[in-house]
């Protein structure tokens, strides 16, 4: 027991033994891969602090399988279903099991207890999609485990945490281009939410694009990756007197509220005006007309993910995304 009230983790063995949760882990199920040195250090901190590991957690050790975990808080199912079903693929490659734990974002507690649940249950790493990955009480909660970790479309903050992201900015700037290209001029953007800088950065691209274009210009309506966000701000937007041509939401779950505000105006997508999104989820794909809109590979991410939480190495450098042009976007109305 800690001397805060809370139950020892192997994060807490492992940081007070100097070691990793994997060496603590060793010790515990009796591997020969330990220094004697190391494990006597190591048994001296589990008898000082009274620490009980988990017993599933051991069967499981000894089977030669380590874990992982995956906390999600994301309102978006169709990003959610991306990171999943990357993170498994990933996990199974590196022969781990993948642990999965909700979380919410902005209740500190269910944070915290979040994370505590994933280290008791014997992850070695965690992958952290957003919000998560920015939030300042996951994050701590992770440091104090001893846990290393990969954030998914969020900046690293700490030497012990792997960012795997795209250029947001870059592939904003790349859709409204495309947008321009097709002769719009008054593009509406729906952002994302504050807390998470890959909204304040794909706003940012949008806005270098249309500066560097003389006659366009942008109107932002306030979003939070919602579909029923996207709605919203979708009707807001076409309810303007000089009302925008096209539509770039930050994501694909508004694009696709953006697209229902269209039809139930009326009017018709890309005919009248056109829609785009972010992300290329299956949303994307099965939306009527289909989205364009800007990959970012989150399966592949959140598998890379899985793979660096086995095999640490470099930092990666920004994950590619790509412009995919489907049915919603065409030429400005004349």
């Amino acid at each position: 027991m800690n001397e805060d009230g809370r139950k020892s983790t192997i994060g807490d063995v492992a940081r007070l033994s100097g070691v990793s949760p994997m060496t603590v882990s060793r010790v515990i199920n009796d591997s020969e891969r330990v220094r004697p040195e190391t494990r006597a250090r190591v048994e001296a901190v589990i008898a000082q602090m009274g620490y009980a590991p988990d017993p599933a957690a051991r069967i499981l050790a000894r089977a030669g399988a380590g874990r992982i975990g995956l906390l999600y808080a994301n309102p978006s199912n169709a990003y959610l279903a991306e990171v999943l079903a990357g993170a498994l693929s990933g996990a199974r490659a590196a022969g781990l099991l993948l642990m999965i734990e909700p979380s919410q974002a902005g209740n500190p507690t269910a944070e915290r207890l979040a994370v505590s649940r994933l280290a008791a249950g014997g992850a070695q790493g965690l992958i952290v999609p957003p919000p998560l990955g920015e939030s300042i009480t996951t994050l701590d909660a992770i440091a104090r485990s001893g846990l290393r970790a990969v954030v998914l479309a969020a900046p690293s903050r700490s030497a012990d945490v792997v960012s795997l992201r795209v250029d947001d900015e870059a592939a904003a700037r790349e859709m409204v281009e495309h947008l321009i290209s097709l002769g719009h001029r008054h593009i509406g953007f729906i952002e994302g939410r504050g807390d998470q800088s890959a909204s304040a950065e794909r706003r940012r691209g949008a806005e270098q694009a249309v500066a560097a274009s003389p006659g366009a210009g942008l109107t932002v309506a306030a979003g939070d990756f919602t579909y029923r966000s996207g709605l919203e701000a979708g009707r807001q937007l076409l309810a303007l007197k000089d009302r925008p041509t096209a539509i770039f939401a930050s994501n694909d779950d508004m694009a696709s509220g953006a697209l229902a505000a269209v039809h139930g105006a009326g009017l018709d997508a890309p005919g009248d005006i056109s829609v785009a999104g972010f992300d290329d989820t299956y949303i994307a794909a099965n939306s009527w007309p289909t989205l364009t809109t800007i990959r970012q590979p989150a399966a592949d991410m959140a598998h890379e993910a899985a793979i660096r939480l086995a095999r640490p190495g470099e930092m990666p450098d920004p994950a590619p995304h790509r412009l995919i042009v489907r049915e919603s976007t065409g030429p400005a109305p004349g």
